[in-house]
């Protein structure tokens, strides 16, 4: 982790960090829809099926969102749109 925590580094690459203030629960809830959409995109990319491939990419791309990995950086929003987002997503996700 970078010291600002901002930052996470695996194998020399810098990843955002999952944001802080997401409850421990709602995490671990985006985690696995983010998993599962992991997965469904090898599905999809296997069969060769790019509508099913582009939204399972859209899934891990709100679940990113949600957990503050991706969009506008958690750091810079204000605690209300912190909670709006992964509120958001999570709906979105739990459909």
């Amino acid at each position: 982790m970078t010291s600002d925590k901002h930052y996470v580094v695996l194998k020399g690459r810098r990843w955002r960090a999952t944001d802080p203030a997401v409850p421990s629960d709602v995490s671990a809830r985006l985690r696995v829809h983010l998993m599962a959409a992991r997965r469904e995109v090898g599905v999809a990319r296997r069969a060769q099926d790019k509508e099913a491939e582009r939204a399972a990419r859209e899934r891990v791309h709100r679940a990113k969102v949600a957990l503050g990995e991706r969009g506008v950086p958690w750091w810079e929003q204000g605690a209300a749109e912190r909670e709006a987002r992964w509120r958001e997503g999570l709906a979105a996700l739990d459909g």
